[in-house]
């Protein structure tokens, strides 16, 4: 295969009546979505978008996902915008960008006009209308080949200019039959999407859906403030597979909401994003002992993920989870800083080469060049790595170990501390929901800030002087009634970070 639509063709073939992708607003079977797929595509190929940028200023519904869709049928590669991000950001990303077309939907259109952009616009209700145009398709899709541009997607810059990863075809299609083979999806599998189709991990819900014949069932964002209301929507739509981040996970288990709902029918858990926390992984598995559950790890650079362990054994509540092993053509290296293999056992940079890889960063030539760079230990042909900053290293099972990023090491004390190690050691405590720990520069001191019971702060201290030394106590132990998440349900650092300020 060559092109991701060719997933398409072939799932229609087998499952055209099967649904594909729903919302709260209705179903559409896999033979439908085909069909808006083509008139999108002719709508949008009349502005001449091969090989060129499209950005998507659409909610989080199956709209957005056949408007995805459509512009691969189009022949161009295209960029999911955040509705409710500010409008200074998404100037920014576009203005990297610089798309050939934006696509919006009445209900947005007023607001993608005031963003300014010189390209066209063009509504999707007026998209669909359009008969499709067979020919030029076809035409479209023979000369596209597997290294053109599926997507760009935007994460943060340590600049503060987004950075644009670019994701071939041929990323996609490796790695969606990777995670396919992996966790046994098929036809029956009903996905539960929970993460922004800006972000990284619903290219699993999407085109491992795509590859399958799974269906894809939208949850919308406000259920995941009201757990029971959440868990009831899952079982209605008999989702039985769910790819989340960790924090999402941990509302459902903030709540204890598994101890007195109808448990919907899961069986198979996946996370990824950020560490999980064991407490929250315990509480899962007691309520459903078959079930699969895999940590995933990987940056947005490496398409989704480049490594994974399947749960196969109990943790306790204050033990990390592994990272894993190398997903299938992927290829895993542990560097030191000047670019030798470490040693066994020892700490390096995780650099991932194979597939998965993105092409780069979209107009960003230095950005590119700095993080995808030549295979220090291949002298004999040149080939590719990315370097991705976090720092790991492999365990007595030969499993990886995540250490912490390279970049968010801090210096206290006198001594390097990754602050993750931190947070480890506080999960465990008895009435803790949740915590992060953050270095105060200014004050030099670091603040652990937690949700649960009051007074935990007077169990929480002697626990981690029992397992911390003297330079990693936390200084200022601050308690919140929820902690802050961004838009893809993360914690969000950078709130806790002006809190911090604010003492």
């Amino acid at each position: 295969m060559k092109h991701i639509l060719q997933l398409l063709d072939r799932t229609v073939r087998r499952w055209g009546a099967r649904p594909a992708f729903g919302d709260e607003h209705g179903t559409l079977t896999w033979a439908e979505v085909d069909s808006a797929v083509q008139r999108l595509g002719t709508a949008l190929a009349e502005y001449a978008v091969q090989h060129r940028p499209v950005a998507l200023y659409l909610d989080h519904e199956v709209s957005c996902l056949l408007a995805m869709l459509g512009t691969l049928a189009a022949g161009g590669f295209y960029t999911v915008l955040d509705t409710a991000q500010p409008p200074e950001r998404v100037r920014r990303i576009t203005g990297q960008l610089e798309p050939a077309l934006l696509v919006t939907d009445a209900a947005h259109r007023a607001a993608a006009d005031a963003l300014g952009l010189v390209c066209p616009v063009v509504e999707l209700e007026e998209a669909l209308a359009v008969t499709p145009d067979t020919f030029l398709l076809q035409t479209l899709r023979e000369q596209a080949i597997d290294t053109d541009l599926a997507y760009v997607l935007f994460t943060s810059g340590s600049t503060g200019t987004p950075k644009g990863v670019a994701i071939q075809h041929r990323a996609v299609l490796a790695y969606s039959a990777w995670s396919a083979g992996t966790f046994g999806i098929d036809e029956t599998t009903v996905f539960g999407n929970q993460t922004p189709f800006y972000f990284s991990m619903s290219v699993t819900d999407l085109y491992t859906a795509l590859r399958t014949g799974a269906q894809l069932q939208v949850i919308p964002k406000r259920l995941f403030s009201f757990p029971v209301q959440l868990l009831d929507y899952l079982t209605t739509h008999e989702v039985n597979t769910l790819y989340w981040v960790p924090s999402a996970l941990g509302g459902v288990v903030r709540w204890k909401a598994l101890d007195y709902t109808a448990l919907p029918p899961l069986r198979t858990i996946l996370f990824a994003g950020e560490t999980m926390p064991t407490p929250y992984l315990n509480y899962w598995r007691a309520h459903y002992p078959g079930a699969l559950f895999a940590n995933l790890f990987g940056p947005t650079e490496t398409t989704d993920i480049c490594s994974y362990y399947i749960v196969d054994r109990d943790f306790a509540d204050d033990e990390p989870l592994p990272i894993g092993r190398a997903c299938d053509n992927c290829g895993l290296l542990i560097l030191t800083e000047d670019g030798r293999a470490a040693a066994p056992g020892a700490v390096g940079e995780l650099c991932v080469r194979g597939s998965f890889l993105a092409a780069g960063y979209y107009n960003m030539p230095d950005k590119t060049a700095e993080r995808f760079c030549p295979n220090p230990l291949q002298p004999h042909y040149p080939e590719t790595i990315y370097r991705t900053g976090d720092l790991v290293r492999y365990d007595d099972q030969g499993l990886l170990q995540y250490m912490g990023r390279a970049d968010n090491q801090i210096k206290h004390m006198g001594y390097r501390i990754e602050l993750g190690e931190i947070e480890t050691a506080a999960f465990g405590q008895e009435g803790l929901q949740s915590c992060a720990c953050l270095y105060d520069a200014p004050r030099d001191r670091l603040v652990l800030f937690y949700t649960g019971k009051k007074g935990l702060e007077e169990a929480l201290r002697p626990r981690l002087a029992q397992r911390l030394p003297a330079y990693m106590q936390p200084t200022v132990y601050r308690r919140l009634q929820a902690m802050p998440q961004n838009q893809n349900g993360k914690i969000d650092r950078a709130a806790l970070r002006a809190l911090c300020k604010e003492d």
